[in-house]
């Protein structure tokens, strides 16, 4: 079993920065892809980033290329997400997730086995 702990969420305005982590516990992250997903209210989950078990490889949503940066510490078993110049719309609940497969950069949320419990964005306009 994993378990996964987000962190970093809060209120920020339009065009400041968050720094979301995921910490993981009861299995080494390593060896696991990881994404992180986020959910708006009446919207489904929908992929952010992902990145691969080494860290090398990485994928965004075109939404968020360019202001999100995804990246990995093995040896912290944490997974991070640099989110700057935010926008009202990525106002959403942030989940991490990890997946076994070790296929390469999976983007859809049901590819994915461990879920954190999430944590809010809002960003203010």
């Amino acid at each position: 079993q994993v378990q996964l702990v987000e962190s970093g969420g809060g209120l920020v305005q339009t065009g400041g920065s968050l720094r979301l982590s995921c910490a993981a516990s009861g299995r080494i992250l390593s060896r696991y892809g990881m994404g992180w997903f986020r959910q708006a209210p009446g919207k489904e989950r929908e992929v952010v980033s992902v990145i691969s078990w080494s860290g090398v490889n990485t994928y965004y949503a075109d939404s968020v290329k360019g202001r999100f940066t995804i990246s990995r510490d093995n040896a912290k078993n944490t997974v991070y997400l640099q989110m700057n110049s935010l926008k009202p719309e990525d106002t959403a609940i942030y989940y991490c997730a990890a997946e076994t497969s070790g296929s390469y950069l999976r983007r859809r949320p049901t590819d994915y086995d461990y879920w954190g419990q999430g944590t809010q964005v809002t960003v203010s306009s």
